[in-house]
């Protein structure tokens, strides 16, 4: 049944050698990688304008020079980014970057925080597109919470099926929000030409308001930021690229970029041009359509249908790239070589899970509001943005190829305005980012913890060249057979045993409970096997596993006096039918669990396979 339901999940296995049929076009890249990016214009130029609405609706002017700068680092993180793909075309971005530049422990702090960040990615869209969803059907609004860890299911499911099927299916929502958006775009420029949309601006562009300040303005850069997270995941993607991998990249980044900026300042332009104020139920961009559209008619729920759509699958830009970076920092040894196994679908499927696995805690732990996580988002994504950037200065003047001092200013730029940013996000949103300086000293710990395990573990298995393996002679075999009930499990069990050991114990526990049976079980084994020897443990605590650790400590240890080896056989029926496991009670599992732990004691199962 399983089986066949992973099946329909997920399809057909892949063969290895099916793996350049997954590469991704232009075409398929975009919507796969940008839709995190392009998406958040729904709630990015909203964190503008909610900022400063809270001095008085009149300031919603200062977007528009706000934007003007979102889109200077807009412009310095594209050119630096652009360059990072022809420099380190083998994918991982960030963290590959600052490793290379900064060390490794640079490049922990930037994978570190990508792999929060990514999981931030999946909560923040899901939540967004639940709130577009929410705007046009208000009904909803108390489902938001499971709307929202549905969607992850879905798209969790989506990528387990592999790149080139998740992108097939990305094409349509995200070329849909693009199309809605140019349509809302050029029919509200039409509508203003033609005096059908009047101008309705609170206070004109430029007025003087009252109160405001430096701080207030540096608080709505920063929240408008949030715009250009995701901009960082074609430079993660490269090997994914048909060929040729840099200049697909490469392109696929500047198109992206190109829309994104479209639509953050025609969006920003039209919430100002209209005098949209924000408000906690309904989105400017559901706002502004209604009024372009001219009510709640076709368009309007088109566009809302639309955004709801990309902001929902937004979260695979995270799916596509939290499980490249995860490879990448597995194959250095920083995180469990199980994100290095590829799936069925030739994905690397422990990663999509466990991404999955964090949005939705995040998703429950934040209570599903978008404006809890931003902020946190935001740090997550520009200290990387810092790192790689300034990393990449570091790589031009050890480089010195070509224009290599154009390239360092780009650099430069970049560098500090995202710097300049992770302070502001700091300063001004302390109270939503303090949890990042707990995560991250706790993702390095972990991290060098997992690297000194491999570490020790490769120095101790390591073979030596000229090293003679040294083989121990032993003189004769124990094996201590565990003995539940005389079946026939245990007769095969006996029988196997005494064909490998020279001394053969059979050991029993028994309980108060029943003691008539427990004298029965032995008097059924000593008629049975006669010259083997059977030991009864009595447990007045109806423990198993201390009293069979106890006993096989003891014969171990005179049997290695004896120069003996130890044998622990756990014999064990198995079900014909794998459902069938949960009638039975797990008692052999957990003792080779425990017996694992005994350093000179071998364990082994004998399996009887059941019938019916």
């Amino acid at each position: 049944m399983w089986r066949y339901l992973k099946r329909v999940l997920i399809g057909k296995p892949l063969k290895t050698l099916d793996e350049g049929q997954t590469h991704l076009t232009k075409f398929k890249a975009l919507a796969m990688l940008s839709s995190d990016a392009i998406s958040s214009v729904a709630y990015g130029p909203e964190q503008i304008t909610t900022v400063l609405v809270t001095l008085s609706a009149a300031a919603i002017w200062y977007s528009i020079p706000i934007a003007a700068v979102v889109l200077v680092l807009l412009l310095a993180i594209t050119l630096s980014y652009q360059q990072i793909i022809h420099a380190y075309p083998s994918g991982g971005g960030a963290y590959v970057v600052a490793t290379r530049n900064w060390g490794s422990n640079g490049g922990l702090f930037a994978g570190g925080s990508l792999l929060v960040d990514y999981m931030l990615t999946v909560a923040v869209s899901t939540t967004s597109g639940v709130e577009a969803i929410t705007s046009a059907v208000p009904a909803l609004y108390k489902f938001s919470i499971p709307i929202g860890i549905v969607i992850v299911l879905l798209i969790m499911f989506m990528n387990l099926r592999g790149m080139s099927e998740s992108a097939n299916f990305l094409t349509i929502p995200v070329y849909f929000f693009v199309i809605m958006m140019i349509v809302m775009v050029v029919w509200g420029g039409y509508n203003i030409a033609t005096g059908h949309i009047h101008y309705r601006a609170i206070v004109d562009y430029g007025t003087p308001v009252s109160g405001i300040s430096f701080v207030l303005l540096i608080r709505a850069f920063s929240a408008g930021s949030s715009s250009l997270t995701g901009v960082e995941a074609v430079s993660n993607a490269v090997p994914n690229f048909n060929k040729p991998k840099e200049k697909n990249a490469s392109t696929t980044l500047a198109i992206m970029s190109a829309i994104l900026a479209f639509f953050f300042i025609a969006v920003i332009f039209f919430s100002f041009y209209l005098g949209v104020v924000p408000n906690s139920r309904t989105t400017i961009l559901s706002q502004m359509a209604a009024q372009i559209f001219g009510g709640h008619g076709l368009g309007f729920y088109l566009l809302q249908l639309s955004t709801a759509m990309i902001l929902a699958v937004a979260a695979n830009t995270g799916f596509s790239a939290f499980p490249i970076l995860a490879f990448n920092m597995a194959k250095d040894k920083y995180m469990p070589h199980a994100f290095m196994d590829r799936g069925d679908r030739l994905g690397y499927s422990n990663g999509i899970i466990s991404l999955a696995i964090g949005a939705i805690i995040l998703i429950l732990i934040f209570h599903g509001q978008t404006n809890m996580l931003i902020p946190l988002y935001a740090v997550g994504v520009f200290v990387p943005f810092t790192l790689s950037q300034s990393g990449m200065i570091i790589h031009w003047f050890r480089e010195r190829e070509g224009f290599w001092l154009g390239k360092a200013f780009i650099n430069l730029v970049g560098a500090l305005i995202s710097f300049i940013l992770v302070i502001c996000l700091f300063w001004q949103h302390f109270a939503n980012v303090w949890p990042y300086l707990i995560i991250m000293p706790l993702l390095l710990w972990m991290f060098h913890s997992i690297h000194r395990h491999y570490v020790k573990v490769a120095a101790q298995l390591r073979v030596a060249e000229k090293t003679k393996v040294q083989l121990h002679d032993y003189d004769g075999a124990t094996v201590i057979v565990l003995v539940g009930n005389v079946t026939r499990v245990t007769r095969g069990a006996i029988n196997y045993a005494r064909s490998i050991g020279d001394y053969v114990i059979a050991m029993h526990v028994s309980f108060d409970e029943n003691p008539g049976k427990e004298h029965k079980t032995a008097n059924e084994f000593k008629a049975e096997y006669p010259d083997v020897r059977f030991v009864d443990i009595h447990s007045s605590y109806r423990s198993i596993a201390k009293p069979t650790l106890r006993f096989v400590d003891v014969i171990a240890k005179r049997a290695k006096a004896r120069n003996y080896s130890t044998t622990v056989l756990v014999p064990q029926f198995i079900p014909k039918h794998p459902w069938q496991l949960a009638l039975h009670n797990q008692t052999s599992v957990r003792l080779r669990a425990l017996l694992n732990s005994r350093e000179n004691i071998i364990v082994a199962s004998y399996n009887y396979h059941l019938q019916e």
